[in-house]
């Protein structure tokens, strides 16, 4: 359910506050703007843009529906037609409402409400633009990661290589290994094996 305002209703009783409403709106699809006191610009704002989301809409059913608040069908053929194409991808924010100052007979705040028909410029948002920043920068410490990765293996390798007897790379099983390692450690003379021959 809306939330009803607070207040007095604009024009006394809630039909008039409807037939006001209603003619403020045709007005504004009339002339694309108009200036008005703040308070009815911001009671009109709400309705103007829920005639406009129909308007997007353009099938029969809206159309009717669009009618049975304005009842004038030259304003809402000109909706149809020509202002629903122009907000076709805008997403909401149909009209704007601007602060001109006070009426110069009862000091009244005074505003002019628009309907916004610029083309849609889309921004980047934040969080795209910082993942496509993060990214690239995630990218290239990639590659230098699986570069490191392949010298430290080829390093790794040559270490092997290297400790490596010449008996280990030329034995074929294990038990030929082993004897080869026993043959080694006899051919290999000791300090003190030296002074007792």
């Amino acid at each position: 359910m809306p939330k009803p305002t607070k207040g007095p209703r604009l024009g006394g009783g809630p039909a008039h506050e409807r037939l006001l409403l209603a003619n403020l709106a045709a007005a504004l699809f009339t002339h694309k703007s108009i200036k008005t006191t703040e308070t009815k610009a911001k009671r009109l704002r709400p309705l103007a843009e829920r005639l406009v989301t129909f308007a997007k809409r353009g099938d029969l059913h809206a159309r009717r529906r669009v009618l049975s608040v304005i009842g004038d069908k030259t304003v809402v053929h000109e909706l149809f037609t020509e202002i629903a194409p122009l907000v076709a991808d805008r997403e909401g924010g149909y009209t704007r409402i601007t602060k001109v100052g006070n009426r110069k007979g009862d000091n009244a705040p005074m505003a002019v409400i628009e309907l916004v028909l610029e083309p849609v410029t889309k921004k980047p948002s934040a969080k795209k633009a910082a993942k496509a920043d993060a990214a690239p920068a995630a990218e290239a410490p990639a590659e230098d990661t699986v570069a490191d990765e392949v010298i430290a293996d080829e390093t790794v390798a040559d270490e092997t290589a290297a400790d490596e007897t010449p008996a280990d790379a030329g034995a074929e099983s294990p038990e030929e290994g082993a004897a080869a390692e026993a043959a080694a450690e006899d051919a290999v003379v000791t300090p003190a094996e030296e002074k007792s021959e």
